[in-house]
């Protein structure tokens, strides 16, 4: 399928830039860790040698931001930048590409994610920034000592993770936030890279609902970790400790999602999300 017409620029609602949606890489966007020179993956097998060629965390988040493996989610991301835009937006750049892991590259902690948001990740080029589920969990990280600030609306705004870094099973917006299996597996190479740059410092992960639950234990199990068998089960305050290959330890542990549909109907309160990152 061919790439979308990329519209007139667009000033970008902190810097004041001018940028085209979706942005092509290295034209300025605050954040961007991608150049015009970023080999781009086109298929599964390019995602599992440039993930594992990714000589450090900025060089991979910059070859997943832009990954073109999967056409449908290519397609759909690229579409919402240009033609599905929500109407308090519409005067705004949309990054329009996947989104790249979001903090401190020698984080202790990663929070795991299931895909970003259409008007979110695809709008700011950053994890849970700019939408509903990005306000509770920046302010809950805030509150657990993470975060500089309670809010992240969008990139270029100073925020800064410390000690944590925001990661995704899938890496780009898919339609109906439904991604397939065939995507979930293109994608994997990305999390096991992220995992292998990370081990040797990690201590925990929060997975945040069952589809990055899974896939922080199916990305553990590809790296050789020991994982407890029967696999543990998802739950909200769910724990489970996965050893290294090395002997190190890493406690996993789970959460409802931070959805508008979990936190407005009271299926996760700030407090069950505060209990749970007071133990990572």
């Amino acid at each position: 399928m061919a790439p979308v017409d990329l519209p007139n620029p667009a000033a970008h609602p902190v810097t004041g830039g001018l940028f085209r949606s979706p942005v092509p890489p290295g034209t300025g966007w605050p954040g961007d860790p991608a150049t015009a020179e970023t080999p781009v993956a086109r298929t599964p097998a390019q995602v599992r040698r440039l993930a594992k060629g990714a000589d450090g965390i900025p060089e991979l988040d910059a070859r997943i931001s832009v990954c073109r493996a999967c056409p449908r989610l290519v397609a759909w991301r690229e579409t919402v930048a240009v033609e599905g835009r929500r109407a308090s937006f519409a005067d705004q750049p949309y990054w329009g590409r996947p989104g790249p892991s979001f903090g401190d590259p020698d984080a202790e902690v990663l929070v795991v994610g299931l895909a970003p948001a259409a008007n979110g990740t695809n709008r700011t080029g950053r994890m849970f920034t700019g939408d509903r589920s990005g306000d509770w969990l920046y302010a809950a990280l805030h509150r657990g000592g993470y975060a500089s600030r309670p809010t992240s609306v969008s990139s270029g705004d100073g925020q800064v993770l410390r000690g944590l870094r925001i990661v995704a099973a899938v890496r780009c917006a898919p339609p109906e936030n439904k991604p397939t299996t065939e995507e979930k597996a293109t994608c994997a190479a990305w999390l096991d890279r992220d995992l292998e740059l990370s081990e040797g410092r990690l201590r925990s992960m929060l997975a945040l609902g069952s589809i990055a639950w899974d896939a922080a234990i199916g990305a553990a199990r590809r790296r050789g970790w020991q994982v407890p068998t029967p696999k543990p089960r998802f739950g909200h305050g769910a724990e489970a400790v996965l050893t290294t290959a090395s002997g190190r330890r890493v406690r996993l542990v789970g959460s409802y999602h931070v959805s508008q549909q979990n936190t407005f109907t009271g299926k996760l309160t700030e407090a069950m999300l505060d209990e749970v990152i007071g133990r990572l």
